[in-house]
């Protein structure tokens, strides 16, 4: 018992020394990111960001979804509803989107596969299994593609009714 409160304290102090700089080659998530300081006010260069002082680029692709948000309504229990959401590159290059993620596994997004070129359509389907759910739902779909910034969100929203009563849940 002594042994494991000497290790644990051990771990929390070298885990909250800040002081520390980080070592060059460092591995792991940051290593992209470069760190510039200013002993007071340490920045982290995340390449996956557009700073202030960094134009857009003016040439990048553009999603404009039609609508960004789709309630279902009253949706049944145990049942599957699907909502396509379409978008247009309203950009000056064509769009790739590289991934969807959603903010649930209940929630499934499929969508185009191929470049969508400037002034073309796309489409993003969203499926909705309400097994096992009750109640208010809302779930986002993080659309990650060669825009800026490079993720857009969509959203689904809906009420699966209560299985017993095939009516409302009452909140």
């Amino acid at each position: 018992m002594k042994y494991q409160i000497l290790l644990v304290a051990a771990l929390l102090l070298t885990a909250c020394n800040r002081d520390k700089a980080p070592e060059a080659g460092a591995e792991g998530l940051n290593a992209a990111a470069t760190v510039v300081s200013d002993a007071a006010n340490p920045v982290v260069d995340n390449p996956n960001v557009v700073s202030e002082n960094e134009l857009p680029n003016p040439n990048a692709p553009v999603m404009k979804f039609a609508e960004a948000e789709f309630d279902f309504g009253d949706i049944k229990p145990d049942s599957k509803v699907r909502h396509t959401f379409t978008f247009v590159n309203t950009g000056k290059s064509p769009l790739l989107i590289e991934d969807a993620t959603a903010s649930c596994g209940c929630t499934t997004p499929s969508w185009t596969k191929e470049p969508v070129a400037p002034g073309a359509s796309g489409k993003m389907e969203v499926q909705f299994d309400s097994r096992g759910k009750q109640g208010i739902i809302s779930k986002q779909v993080a659309v990650r593609a060669n825009t800026q910034p490079g993720i857009t969100t969509i959203l689904i929203k809906g009420n699966v009714l209560d299985a017993a009563t095939k009516t409302t849940n009452p909140l």
